[in-house]
């Protein structure tokens, strides 16, 4: 295994967990599925596999769509039209000890 596949498949989860949970639990019973001869679980294995790829991939839509929208607009002025406060100090008044 090379270093680089743990580290794409560690993004990949961290980034959609669920849809990758999905995905890896559909490609393991496809796995058991083909190496047992149950071809029952190999068929539902390979249909939670297409699952989540369907549903990674209507995630990454709806989050295009998102940042397609338009930004919203800022009613108030970018600057104060009033001067700043002054900086308050507690030189003169000293609580006595």
């Amino acid at each position: 295994m090379t270093p680089l596949l743990p580290r794409l498949l560690k993004v990949t989860y961290r980034r959609e967990p669920i849809s990758s949970f999905i995905l890896i639990v559909g490609i393991v019973d496809a796995v058991i599925g083909g190496v047992g001869g149950r071809w029952t679980l190999l068929s539902l294995g390979l249909t939670i596999a297409i699952l989540g790829i369907l549903l990674r991939l209507w995630r990454n839509q709806q989050s295009h769509e998102i940042s397609q929208r338009e930004s919203p607009r800022g009613y108030l002025p970018p600057q104060s039209s009033q001067n700043p406060l002054p900086i308050l100090g507690n030189d003169k008044h000293r609580p006595p000890y």
